[in-house]
């Protein structure tokens, strides 16, 4: 999903993994199991670093080699990222049962997201963005262009 990208920015800049786990307030162990994927890191870190090395979600994630989008905002838009995976939903002619079966969870989960209760998972988005080619930074309401890859 992201490993080698984030390994990359990490060495490209000479960081070590204690110096990023600073950065993220985590133990080294911590974030060494996010960079190799043991597990998988929250949006919330994942952006944090998206800021830090002035790279977009959609350039972490392999989507394309844009490392990041003019006027792109630094912060996730709860609210706005729930009104974007409904229109989404819609525009893809899904009902929210049918995303959350898509995504092997229950519909509420989606419910939760759209009502911006909660935030995606990061799973949940790499998910839908490579399935469907729609920009996460787009979805989470950090840009408004490119909605889809081509």
């Amino acid at each position: 999903m992201y490993k080698e990208k984030l390994k990359t920015l990490r060495e490209n800049n000479s960081l070590t993994l204690q110096d990023i786990s600073k950065l993220l307030n985590f133990e080294k162990d911590t974030y060494g199991k996010y960079e190799r994927e043991y597990t998988t890191m929250p949006l919330k870190h994942l952006n944090t670093l998206c800021n830090y090395f002035n790279v977009s979600l959609d350039y972490i994630f392999n989507f394309n080699n844009i490392p990041n989008y003019e006027n792109s905002q630094k912060e996730i838009n709860k609210k706005l990222a729930g009104i974007r995976l409904k229109e989404f939903r819609k525009d893809n002619k899904l009902t929210q049962v049918k995303l959350a079966e898509i995504l092997n969870t229950v519909h509420t989960v989606i419910t939760n997201y759209e009502n911006g209760k909660n935030l995606i998972s990061t799973p949940f988005l790499y998910d839908i963005c490579k399935k469907y080619n729609i920009s996460a930074d787009y979805l989470l309401g950090k840009i408004d262009d490119p909605k889809y890859f081509k």
